[in-house]
């Protein structure tokens, strides 16, 4: 595949899936223009390295990973906090606007949170989640259990 080609793919998978890539950042910065930012930056990143992207098949997860990079690299820098209110508009449309579930997602491990956002949020596939973790789909479907228990005690509170 030539670079062109690759570059041409990535641009395609940011545009079709820019509203997951957003949701995905404001699910762990729970703030839109640090959400925009991240998503920027990441595509940014991967129309750039487009050339190294090798199988056509993975180009998503690929996308994916590297949007997880941008998100972790900014959750390592110092942070301030945004007391942002959801509208009621947001709150029906939108799954990450629930309060409660958000922060009973928010107290648990960084893990088990990614596995379930990228899981009932992006409605990805166990194996596309463990390709772009790089781990079995074993392990992927432990922590996804493990998770949800967590997260169902963590609501129940």
């Amino acid at each position: 595949m030539t670079n062109k080609r690759k570059e041409s793919l990535v641009e395609h998978i940011l545009l079709s899936d820019y509203n997951q890539f957003y949701r995905l950042a404001f699910s762990y910065t729970k703030n839109e223009s640090d959400s925009l930012d991240i998503v920027q930056n990441g595509a940014y990143k991967a129309i750039l390295h487009s050339d190294q992207l090798k199988q056509q098949s993975y180009a998503k997860t690929w996308v994916y990973r590297i949007m997880l990079n941008e998100i972790f690299r900014f959750l390592n820098q110092p942070t301030c906090v945004n007391l942002d209110g959801v509208t009621y508009e947001e709150a029906i449309t939108d799954p990450y606007a629930n309060f409660d579930l958000q922060q009973a997602l928010d107290m648990l491990p960084k893990e088990d949170k990614l596995v379930i956002s990228l899981r009932y949020f992006e409605d990805m596939k166990l194996e596309d989640i463990a390709k772009l973790q790089q781990e079995p789909v074993s392990t992927i479907k432990s922590r996804l259990y493990r998770g949800l228990k967590k997260l169902r005690i963590k609501l129940e509170e």
